[in-house]
């Protein structure tokens, strides 16, 4: 972290606005050279931009931080300019001929602050998810991550997990002195405790599916009415719809948000075990699959015949067609019945299967620290021996501490901050 990096944190232009951000050991001197001189630290300046050769580029706003009380915990500024094209590029081109100063990679600015302390990974990871937001119930679980609330949470077992770590503690130094006479029984309520709270936590929905969208799979044999229904909720002709048998002869999918939900609409080949041609054999063989994936299976087949907990889906009521004598929901895509309550149907399912509206769920990673440290202290026993005790105790703490990203492989930071801009 040497380098001075900068890139355009605001929208592509053309835009009213365009907020290049500076950030490293050289900001000040960009400053100094771009500005004739540095504007008080926290308080916007107008100022006029200038090129390498002193050519005027552009009047704007500039505001000094410096580190390292700021976003990336270093020197760091930035120029609020006139958000055309050519002013942004000639912005761009004078500060890359800076000695010491290069454009940022994605997600530089965030991996800073996180190297910086003034992130934990937990904050970093609900920072990600926030700008992928494109749901109000992403945005509202995304916010408690990004906002310290998981990782303030997270901090609190690791002190209780501190504390008990003490009294176990006292026990090896001084155990055999009169005032110290064994774990109090407060040791075994405080571990109980933090077990039923892991757990809960573990069990909660995790943030993926949350992101990714409740999977929806529309199954059934050929002909019978799913790519129909998947366009009719679509309102749109996703799937091509035929007479023919095994037209849809792949796995079409599309995301759609639903009531402010996110879902994952996967259209499937129809499943038969006769008549089908190679194509559509693997075609039938990924329908399969995608049953196995599925959150939700919408059956429009025989009766009784689908996956267990499939919702049972009569999907031709303009025929007058008596399909299914104890279907959940009757619906038809060529005249819209039905499918209203069809979909409010899909949310009332789709609501008890994400994390509950303003809560911080945790994501896989974060699932796998907890797990460990939940089995490390699962291991703890009334009458245990003490230093196995202490030691369980301090394999949880390291679980914690990697759940904030206190012990990262290099490889798991690349990927994550590679998901987000180059400006953020």
């Amino acid at each position: 972290m040497t380098d001075t990096i900068f890139a355009l944190s605001s929208g592509a232009p053309p835009a009213a606005i365009g907020v290049v951000r500076i950030s490293g050991p050289k900001a000040g001197e960009v400053v100094e050279t771009m500005c004739g001189g540095m504007p008080e630290p926290r308080h916007a300046s107008l100022r006029t931009l200038r090129n390498e050769n002193g050519d005027a580029l552009d009047k704007a706003l500039v505001l000094w931080f410096p580190g390292p009380r700021t976003a990336t915990g270093e020197d760091l500024a930035e120029f609020h300019c006139h958000g055309g094209r050519a002013v942004i590029a000639a912005v761009e081109r004078a500060l890359g001929r800076i000695d010491g100063v290069r454009r940022a990679e994605p997600g530089e600015f965030t991996r800073r602050a996180f190297a910086n302390g003034v992130i934990d990974l937990a904050e970093a990871e609900g920072l990600g998810d926030l700008l992928a937001a494109e749901t109000e119930l992403q945005r509202r679980a995304a916010q408690e991550a990004a906002g310290g609330g998981l990782s303030r949470k997270v901090e609190e077992w690791r002190e209780r997990v501190l504390r008990l770590s003490a009294l176990v503690e006292a026990q090896l130094d001084f155990g055999d002195e009169d005032d110290v006479g064994g774990l109090p029984e407060m040791f075994h309520v405080e571990l109980s405790q933090l077990l039923k709270e892991w757990r809960e936590a573990i069990e909660t929905p995790r943030v993926e599916r949350l992101r990714d969208g409740i999977r929806v799979v529309f199954a059934g044999p050929p002909n019978s009415g799913k790519s129909s229904l998947f366009n009719a909720i679509l309102d749109e002709g996703a799937a091509i719809v035929s007479a023919e048998a095994g037209t849809t002869r792949d796995v079409i999918e599309r995301p759609v948000a639903l009531g402010g939900v996110p879902f994952l609409l996967v259209d499937t080949a129809g499943l038969r075990e006769e008549g089908a041609g190679d194509i559509e054999r693997i075609g039938i063989e990924r329908a399969l699959g995608e049953l196995g994936r599925a959150d939700i299976v919408l059956w429009l087949g025989e009766e009784g015949r689908g996956p267990e907990g499939a919702l049972e889906v009569a999907s031709r009521s303009d025929l007058n067609n008596e399909e299914k004598a104890e279907p959940d929901y009757v619906v038809s895509a060529v005249t819209g019945d039905g499918v209203e309550s069809l979909v409010a149907g899909l949310l009332e399912r789709a609501r008890g299967l994400l994390p509950k509206p303003g809560t911080a769920a945790l994501n896989a990673r974060q699932g796998d620290a907890l797990s460990e440290a939940m089995e490390a202290l699962s291991g703890i026993e009334t009458d245990a021996d003490f230093l196995l005790t202490a030691e369980r105790l301090r394999l949880a703490r390291v679980a914690l501490d990697r759940f904030l990203g206190r012990q990262s492989t290099e490889d798991m930071l690349d990927a994550l901050f590679g998901r987000f801009c180059i400006g953020k």
